[in-house]
């Protein structure tokens, strides 16, 4: 009995084992993007890096406007100056992730 059942089993699992897989096309490349997607390079930001006495200042410009500034003393940890409201006023954080996202969104300028 147990030689019929494996005999059973060996004349099923033959037949699968012999398939071959499909014969498989390479799939087409993507299209380009639409013309208005495209990423506006004006909106990347420029970055600007100068020493202060000893202390090494990157400046973070978009359309160039200063909108933060990162200061690396020469001993101790970094801090950023960020310009939260975009009226020139710099405020300082000691890290630029304080665990609270605001969103936040310039709906018009004048």
């Amino acid at each position: 009995m147990r030689r019929l059942l494996g005999i059973a089993l060996l004349g099923i699992a033959l037949p699968l084992a012999a398939q071959q897989p499909p014969k498989l096309e390479p799939l087409p490349a993507p299209p380009p993007p639409p013309p208005g997607l495209a990423p506006d390079p004006s909106l990347e930001p420029q970055v600007t890096i100068t020493k202060r006495g000893e202390d090494k200042v990157e400046e973070y410009r978009v359309n160039g406007k200063l909108y933060a500034m990162k200061v690396t003393p020469p001993h101790g940890a970094p801090y950023f100056l960020v310009d939260e409201s975009g009226n020139g006023v710099m405020s300082r954080r000691d890290s630029l992730d304080s665990g609270l996202r605001v969103p936040q969104w310039v709906l018009h300028t004048f």
